[in-house]
């Protein structure tokens, strides 16, 4: 955990994002580090969570990270956390909590609360659009013998 707090200050305090760190451990071993780089990569998906687990998939060469635990410096936000449950990652340990991140700034509660919403109840629009065009591919896919489940 000190290591993911560290790598929070370290970038917050290069200009390269917001006071965000984490790291990825598998059998007692660092395998993957990030920090917030939102603001220095223009990508406003580059936070420490997702960074790390890129890197850590990259370095395992596989996309399920289920024997690694995830040390973040805050309670991930709902998009983080998704990356979490899709790496099959199984223990989170975090440091600040999402109230703590809403205090400073940071609107992840607010999109915790968007979530249950039904989606023409959301702040953003959304609106159904060609979805038989679209359930092709869908079609295809459930029928495709040689897929990978993720």
């Amino acid at each position: 955990m000190r290591a993911a707090i560290k790598l929070a200050d370290e970038g917050m305090r290069s200009g390269r994002g917001g006071p965000f760190g984490c790291v990825i451990v598998r059998q007692g071993e660092v395998v993957a580090r990030g920090n917030n780089r939102v603001t220095s990569t223009n990508d406003p998906t580059a936070h420490a969570e997702v960074t790390a687990i890129r890197e850590a998939c990259t370095a395992l060469k596989r996309f399920h990270l289920d024997d690694c635990t995830l040390y973040t410096s805050c309670e991930p936000c709902p998009m983080c956390l998704s990356a979490i449950y899709w790496a099959h990652i199984p223990l989170v340990l975090y440091g600040n909590t999402r109230g703590d991140a809403a205090a400073i700034g940071f609107d992840d509660d607010f999109i915790y609360q968007q979530i249950p919403l039904a989606p023409d109840q959301r702040t953003i629009a959304m609106k159904p659009c060609l979805r038989d065009e679209s359930l092709v591919s869908f079609k295809e896919w459930a029928a495709k013998a040689d897929k990978v489940r993720y």
